[in-house]
């Protein structure tokens, strides 16, 4: 599994790059449009919360973004595995984090990078800059100045201040050791525990697990110097010396002798296969190292079998991933605008993960694995991607930080507290990371028709390294060579297949196939040759047609219509034989389908009822519980128009039919959309706003379409084309490299 996922670095610098420099940008949550707003907006009206906030500090919570802003700060001198590089090349990931937290738990927040290496300046710096934000995230810091900073912070600050590297990697290796030991039968308090590196990450973690229950005396800690014992001289400092035990044990090899627990966030090869053997049983391993771990699960498991490990990479069970916890951390903190995170609520950050890993797993959970969950040693710690993380770790969070006092807002409806934390949760990012796990799951040949065109070529290889499936590129091979040179990724030639007319083995059976099929339409033997031969469209349609493909993406070098009738050639993708197409509109947490976008130029109101059918089926494959609204300039009858006749008779068709899911119409966009006008018409049959967009026209569908992705910058899947025998996608001619792969994604899931 390792190499899949594989980045090159000019994938990864063309996307920092494209289409903005940087991973985040700003905008305004109120209207800045007129004279009226600017003067709420500034002066004179601001004047107004100024005043206030001045008179109750607290209120700053009510009227600014304080209370759900979060400062990701760094001056760069231990950057992931990087080392020293400085506070500017530490910039893109702290643009990571901020978007992280933005992801996972709906926290704003901005990255500023300290260009210093004097504690005393960092610390001033924040201190300064506290009233701007409820929250700080300290990140790759070295030690030993990040345990100063935090302390200082800590002492002079009254909002939460937590360096992830320290904590976080200590409440996910805390909440995997409670369920370790659950299933091993032991005790914390009767565990002897053996840590390597004694640095941030392995001093917090093992600092945790006292808090929890673990013995002083049964903690051993090592470094690259060996057992910290007491009075050790040599590489001490007052943060090692505060985890100095008496003992005998000068090597992490004696110390690792009867052992029931190993923490490492040390180095690759650290420990031994023999050390692993002296155990005691039922051994817990952390092999935490990134990115190679101490010692990996293969290595780990062939001397023991009865041993539980983790490690903190993704291609082995069990990761130790801080994405589980500083988002929920900071998400709990913040609702209950804490002046602190606490170790309490760390361990209860702890605890609700590890009780989290004991329930049943969600079907979309395991897929997005790739395997069948089940609590036991492969599956101690939750994953990423589990819906739930967002309702179930915050609240646990925010209970315990009101319990020690440190909440200056407590919650009192802790259950609508858990209702509002799901409302955050991106339906747009579930259901693109659902879509690219069933393609992961169904691993098809996917045909990229347009070999001579550079970001069809890069999809290609992405989705050949995302580990989606089997790339196979129509095109002349001397030209994709030049293309994907060209584009810095000439190794990729020999991960990918091109296909063309000259090295298929199947021509004569292709040629065969579409003369049967066009002889009576006009076409002879030379122009069935040139089409299947000349033409890369219908060359892709016909080796998808023969099996030698399992889908196809094409269209981004060509007007859709044009490709469409290209295609029509070999499948019948037209309005009389069912064809629909249904474009994706994915804006600010919101995922609307509009139909038919691609085929039917003036649908009657049969057609419209059956791309109401369509595209409810296409909801449904993404995740979605469809509500149709047929919309129209008119609602419910008025203003009487002709033209908005079968929007209204196409509705009652879909009553005599039955079927099961909801559908109201004729009405406007925004009756469909927007809950507070719909309540205007209480017999609706919606019971929420639309999700689907049955359109009158394919020109109002475009028009609706691109407005919206020019004017409003959604982001636009489709048109996904379904209702043909095969599963063929067609992309628009803007489109980008992640266009295109979001495309071969539709088509692996077969889509509606």
């Amino acid at each position: 599994m390792a190499n899949k996922n594989k980045v090159t670095a000019e994938e990864a610098l063309a996307y920092h790059m494209d289409p903005k420099p940087g991973k985040y940008e700003i905008s305004a949550t109120k209207p800045m449009t007129t004279q009226r707003d600017l003067s709420l907006a500034y002066s004179p009206g601001v004047a107004v919360p100024v005043e206030a906030i001045a008179e109750n500090p607290e209120l700053a919570y009510d009227y600014t973004t304080k209370g759900n802003m979060v400062a990701v700060i760094s001056n760069g001198t231990a950057i992931l595995g990087l080392g020293n590089l400085g506070a500017l090349a530490s910039k893109p990931v702290m643009e990571g984090k901020a978007v992280l937290f933005k992801r996972f738990a709906d926290v704003n927040s901005i990255d500023l990078e300290l260009d210093t290496e004097d504690a005393d300046e960092f610390i001033n710096a924040v201190r300064l800059m506290g009233p701007s934000f409820g929250g700080i995230n300290l990140e790759d810091i070295k030690a030993p100045e990040c345990f100063i900073i935090e302390q200082r912070l800590k002492e002079v600050m009254d909002i939460p201040v937590f360096h992830d590297d320290q904590h976080g990697t200590a409440v996910i290796c805390a909440a995997g050791l409670i369920n370790a030991l659950h299933i091993s039968g032991k005790k914390i308090e009767d565990c002897r525990i053996v840590l390597n590196g004694a640095g941030a990450a392995g001093i917090a973690c093992i600092e945790l697990l006292k808090s929890m229950g673990a013995r002083h005396d049964n903690c051993i800690a090592c470094d690259t110097k060996g057992v910290i014992y007491q009075g050790r001289a040599k590489g001490m400092n007052q943060w090692k010396s505060a985890h100095a035990v008496k003992t005998k044990l000068r090597t992490l090899d004696d110390a690792m002798k009867g052992a029931d627990v190993f923490l490492g966030v040390s180095a690759k090869g650290a420990v031994t296969s023999e050390m692993i053997s002296n155990m005691a049983k039922d051994p817990v391993i952390f092999a935490m190292a990134n990115p190679d771990p101490e010692i990996t699960p293969e290595e780990a498991h062939a001397v023991r079998e009865d041993a539980i490990v983790a490690t903190g990479r993704s291609d082995y069970p069990n990761q130790v991933n801080n994405v589980l916890g500083f988002p929920y951390l900071f998400r709990g903190a913040l609702d209950i605008h804490a002046r602190a995170i606490n170790d309490e609520m760390k361990i209860a950050c702890a605890r609700a993960l590890a009780e989290l890993a004991r329930e049943d797993v969600p079907d979309e959970v395991a897929m997005a694995y790739g395997r069948k969950l089940t609590f036991g040693r492969d599956y101690i710690i939750p994953t990423p991607f589990d819906p739930r993380l967002i309702y179930i770790i915050p609240p646990a969070v925010a209970r315990a930080g009101m319990d020690t006092g440190v909440a200056r807002r407590p919650i009192v409806d802790m259950e609508g507290y858990r209702e509002s934390l799901k409302a955050r949760m991106d339906p747009t990012a579930s259901m693109l990371r659902s879509i690219h796990t069933r393609a992961k799951a169904a691993q098809a040949r996917m045909i990229f028709a347009e070999g001579d065109d550079p970001r069809v070529l890069r999809a290609a290889v992405a989705y050949q390294r995302s580990g989606l499936g089997t790339a196979l590129v129509v095109g002349r091979e001397q030209d994709v060579v030049e293309k994907l040179s060209a584009a810095g990724l000439a190794e990729a030639v020999s991960e990918i297949e091109i296909v063309n007319a000259a090295n298929t083995t199947h021509l004569e059976e292709y040629k065969s196939f579409l003369y049967k099929r066009l002889q009576r339409h006009g076409f002879d033997h030379s122009d069935i040759h040139r089409l299947a031969a000349r033409d890369r469209h219908v060359f892709a349609s016909l080796m998808l047609a023969h099996g030698h493909g399992d889908c196809m993406v094409t269209g981004a070098t060509r007007k859709s219509a044009n490709v469409l009738q290209l295609i029509n050639h070999v499948f019948d993708a037209t309005a009389e034989t069912g064809a629909v197409g249904v474009t994706a509109l994915l804006h600010k947490g919101r995922v609307v389908l509009v139909a038919d976008t691609l085929v039917h130029e003036w649908p009657d109101a049969e057609d419209l009822a059956n791309i109401a059918e369509r595209g409810a089926s296409v909801a449904r494959t993404l995740g979605l519980e469809p509500r149709v609204a047929f919309v129209s300039f008119s609602t419910f009858g008025y203003p009487v128009s002709e033209r908005a006749e079968k929007m209204h008779l196409a509705p009652e068709i879909l009553e005599k039919r039955g079927v099961d899911f909801e559908f109201e119409g004729e009405m406007t966009v925004d009756v469909a959309l927007n809950m507070n006008a719909m309540a205007h018409y209480p017999f609706s049959r919606l019971t929420g706003p639309a999700n689907v967009l049955v359109v009158p026209a394919r020109h109002s569908a475009s028009i609706s379409v691109k407005l919206m992705q020019e004017m409003a910058g959604a982001t636009v899947i489709g048109p996904i084309l379904i209702g043909i025998d095969k599963p063929v996608q067609i992309c628009a001619t803007g489109s980008t490299v992640n266009d295109i792969l979001n495309m071969a994604v539709i088509a692996a899931n077969r889509v509606g």
